[in-house]
């Protein structure tokens, strides 16, 4: 049986002029306005455009469909987590346990400012997630935790420490959507990210004793 054919996501070419990346930009800008008043179900390239103010040409010769504008909504808000990650995990100026620290603070804190977007980003994920573009923005970031894992815990073999990368970084996923989900104080966030900083860093320092 022939594989169901996935919809392309990369852009069709890339804005080389300003005033084409001024275009991008209000398709994108219009894109997120849409995603948050409609949802995934009736986010529409047309709607897009309309509100970008453009014609659906105009989307279509950057964007092929509407599962492209949606994974590039979904890239940029992975290259800020990533950018994230990469400025708090990789700062020596820091211990380690305490980058995790704040990573958790930045986290949950991010979370709960973009919830409405990240959650309508979530149920589109099904038109993107298991294109190779997709799997290859988030090797990027499983690249930054493993490398932050190395240098915290060298004497763990390479299999452990892989598991708890992933069991920190899942749980941070998990945790922080659903205590996103309602609309939190900054004394709630900050309790909220104590909380969950304190369980993974007595998590890693028993893997660090043993």
């Amino acid at each position: 049986m022939t594989e169901p054919r996935r919809p392309q996501i990369s852009s069709r070419k890339q804005p080389q002029q300003a005033r084409s990346a001024g275009l991008v930009a209000a398709i994108l800008e219009a894109a997120v306005q849409v995603l948050a008043k409609e949802g995934a179900a009736r986010f529409t390239t047309a709607r897009v455009a309309e509100k970008a103010g453009v014609s659906v040409g105009s989307v279509y010769q950057y964007f092929p469909n509407k599962a492209a504008i949606l994974f590039r909504l979904q890239a940029d808000e992975w290259q800020q987590t990533q950018d994230m990650l990469r400025s708090i995990l990789t700062d020596a100026r820091q211990p380690p346990l305490a980058r995790v620290r704040t990573l958790v603070h930045a986290f949950i804190r991010s979370e709960c400012e973009e919830a409405g977007m990240r959650s309508a980003l979530h149920d589109a994920a099904p038109l993107y997630r298991d294109a190779p573009e997709a799997q290859a923005v988030r090797a990027n970031a499983d690249g930054i935790i493993e490398a932050f894992m190395q240098e915290l815990l060298p004497e763990v073999p390479a299999a452990q420490r892989a598991l708890a990368g992933d069991m920190v970084t899942e749980t941070m996923a998990a945790l922080g959507s659903r205590f996103s989900a309602s609309p939190r104080t900054e004394a709630e966030m900050t309790a909220y990210a104590d909380a969950m900083a304190d369980m993974f860093c007595a998590y890693l320092q028993a893997l660090q004793q043993c």
